[in-house]
């Protein structure tokens, strides 16, 4: 048995629960934030069998594509309290997915 940790955008979460659930897996979804753009994510904590990872791993890719969003950035003040923002490019979407080993599980 394996916990998936997989860590989403919020706008890919609704679509990927669907999916999974759809698919016979069991989710349990958890608000978070991610450190660089400080914007909000979803952490889903899915408990799986070792033999249907792949499966898995195939739904959240299939979701989960990398997009390319045009976000401001303040650099250091020119002048005493002024910010001159310009624009920049970065890849977000996706997911981070950490498989875990589960030594022991029960259902309660």
């Amino acid at each position: 048995m394996k916990l998936v940790i997989a860590i989403t955008q919020d706008e890919d979460t609704a679509n990927l629960v669907s999916n999974l659930t759809e698919e016979g897996f069991r989710v349990t979804k958890l608000a978070s934030t991610g450190g660089f753009l400080k914007s909000g994510n979803t952490t889903l904590l899915i408990g799986v069998d070792d033999d249907k990872i792949e499966e898995l791993v195939k739904v959240i890719e299939k979701v989960c594509k990398p997009r390319e969003i045009t976000t401001a950035v303040s650099p250091m003040p020119l002048v005493e309290e002024a910010y001159m923002p310009y624009p920049y490019n970065i890849k977000v979407g996706g997911a981070t997915v950490f498989i875990l080993d589960v030594d022991r599980y029960e259902r309660i």
